[in-house]
C-alpha cells in the first residue's frame, strides 16, 4: 500500500482504498489485497510549496500589457462606414487593442477621417 497525502492506494493494482470502514484492515475492492490499518494510524499530511512558487516580486512589477500608445505608434487602421459623433462624417478609421483581461472584449479606437476626432469603445 502507498499513500499520497491523505489518500491510500493499493500497491498491487493502484486502486484507491476505502478508509471509512472501521475494521482493523484495509481491503482493496479490486484485487482483495489487505493492509493493516495500524501501519497508517499516525500518518501525517504535510503540504509545502517551493519558495519560488508564488514570487511576490511579480505583484510589484508593472503589467507587461501595453495600455497606452503614442501618436506616432498609430497606423491608419481600417476604414469603415461609421458616423462621426462630432462632425457627422460617414467614414472613420478604427483599430483594436486588448487592454483588459483576455476573457473580456477588446477596446476599439475610432478616428474620424475628416475632422480627426477620436473616441473609444469597449466591446
Amino acid at each position: 500500500m502507498s499513500a499520497v497525502g491523505s489518500l491510500i492506494f493499493c500497491t498491487y493494482c493502484g486502486n484507491l482504498l476505502d478508509a471509512t470502514s472501521s475494521s482493523s484492515q484495509f481491503k482493496c475492492g479490486l484485487c482483495s489485497a489487505t493492509y493493516h490499518r495500524a501501519d497508517f494510524a499516525n500518518l501525517k499530511v504535510v503540504t509545502t510549496s517551493a519558495e519560488d512558487a508564488f514570487p511576490s516580486s511579480l505583484k510589484l512589477k508593472r503589467s507587461v500589457v501595453k495600455t497606452s500608445l503614442k501618436k506616432d505608434e498609430l497606423d491608419d487602421g481600417a476604414t469603415i462606414k461609421e458616423k462621426c459623433p462630432k462632425c457627422g462624417n460617414e467614414e472613420m478609421q478604427y483599430h483594436t487593442l486588448q487592454l483588459r483581461s483576455a476573457d473580456e472584449g477588446a477596446t476599439v479606437f475610432y478616428t474620424c477621417t475628416s475632422c480627426g476626432y477620436r473616441f473609444r469603445t469597449n466591446n
